[in-house]
């Protein structure tokens, strides 16, 4: 069985770049869905979070376990076809994506947790999701070293 974790901490943003990548574009994304349509049947700001933190956790949670099997799964194939095993540690990958699904996917909602915050809370979680995607973009162009 090959080995391939990262021996350095600056290896683990690369090795785990896939995941993270998913993980954190398909949390601000359905995050900000459910902003958006709380937001558009104008109920209150705690509906807004209820529901925010229960698709962060959920939608999290099945990303995070989707990835795991769908490692177990290429490496079942490639075991029965007879090779290694090249990816011994699918939980890590799949840690990588609920992590980067709940972290990113939370900036959306920000505009809503904070108190007395201002008056058009959804133009403030738009901008931030904007804001978001584009660096999830950038550390990905540092992290591959690409322009």
């Amino acid at each position: 069985m090959h080995d391939h974790e990262p021996r350095t901490l600056s290896g683990l943003p690369r090795h785990y770049l896939g995941d993270l990548v998913y993980g954190a574009n398909d949390g601000i994304i359905t995050t900000f869905a459910v902003v958006a349509g709380v937001s558009g049947a104008s109920l209150p700001v705690r509906t807004v979070l209820i529901l925010g933190f229960a698709n962060l956790m959920a939608d999290g949670f099945s990303m995070g376990a989707s990835n795991v099997l769908s490692i177990r799964s290429g490496q079942d194939i490639r075991t029965s076809d007879g090779l290694e095993k090249d990816e011994p540690y699918a939980v890590r990958h799949g840690a990588a994506t609920f992590l980067a699904f709940v972290l990113a996917g939370a900036i959306p909602l920000a505009a809503y947790v904070f108190p007395g915050g201002t008056a058009d809370r959804f133009s403030v979680a738009a901008a931030l999701t904007l804001i978001t995607l584009f660096v999830v973009g950038a550390l990905r162009s540092l992290v591959t070293h690409a322009g």
